[in-house]
């Protein structure tokens, strides 16, 4: 049996936008698009000749059908090219790089997409109870993102308390969290400012209410942070957490 070499021809991505930041109103299917287009362009292939796409998607509420195809679509692959969207939470874009992988090593497929695709400013607010009526009495929210992108399921139990729960047991200090977190800022910033991340970053266009679309082509994030303000920040998972 013949071994099919697998290779990675291109990797990009679109910028890291900050929670509610200029990304807000975009959806995660239109950054996918943008980010599957700007792959193939910069490998030169034709969106034609792409056998399979897989793209990760973890909270696909109000994407509408089938995200994956949506943003293949977008990004010109025929609509006949078979699309999966896969869910495996945070490990979701990994994974679609792994059956894309092993499709290669099987001889099912020559040329895939693989990648992830996740607008946590989007994920919308639930109201379970809403669709056959209320009888008496209040109701209630669900954050969307909350329930099907940071709770465990199990215990109930948001993500975040697992950090604390991680720090606590390995003893990793608050000021040594600090102290990283400053780090990675500046080292974000650092990179960004020095063209580090130009041939890895792909441009989104964000359209304005009134005037010129912005053109985004550097992360957000590292834009928003006031070092001074890190050691004052509370815990925000555990009441006597460290992380914030």
């Amino acid at each position: 049996m013949t071994k099919n070499e697998v290779y990675i021809v291109s990797a990009v991505r679109t910028p890291l936008g900050s929670f509610g930041g200029v990304f807000a109103n975009i959806p995660a299917t239109k950054l996918g698009s943008i980010a599957i287009k700007g792959a193939l362009n910069k490998a030169n292939v034709n969106s034609k000749n792409i056998d399979e796409v897989f793209m990760g998607n973890v909270c696909s509420a109000n994407l509408g059908q089938a995200p994956a195809r949506q943003a293949a679509i977008a990004a010109g692959i025929p609509a006949t090219v078979p699309c999966t969207t896969i869910n495996k939470v945070c490990s979701s874009g990994a994974k679609s790089i792994m059956f894309a992988a092993q499709s290669i090593l099987l001889g099912q497929a020559d040329i895939l997409v693989a990648g992830g695709m996740e607008n946590m400013s989007a994920i919308p607010y639930y109201v379970p109870k809403a669709r056959f009526g209320y009888k008496y009495g209040n109701s209630e929210l669900i954050d969307g993102l909350h329930k099907d992108g940071l709770l465990d399921p199990y215990d109930e139990i948001a993500m975040g308390v697992f950090a604390d729960k991680t720090a606590e047991k390995y003893n990793i200090s608050r000021e040594e969290q600090d102290a990283f977190a400053i780090r990675s800022y500046k080292n974000s910033a650092a990179a960004n400012e020095n063209g580090i991340f130009a041939n890895e970053i792909v441009s989104v266009t964000v359209p304005q209410r009134r005037g010129e679309p912005l053109i985004i082509k550097e992360d957000e994030e590292y834009k928003n942070v006031k070092f001074e303000k890190i050691p004052q920040l509370r815990a925000a998972f555990s009441k006597d957490g460290t992380v914030t």
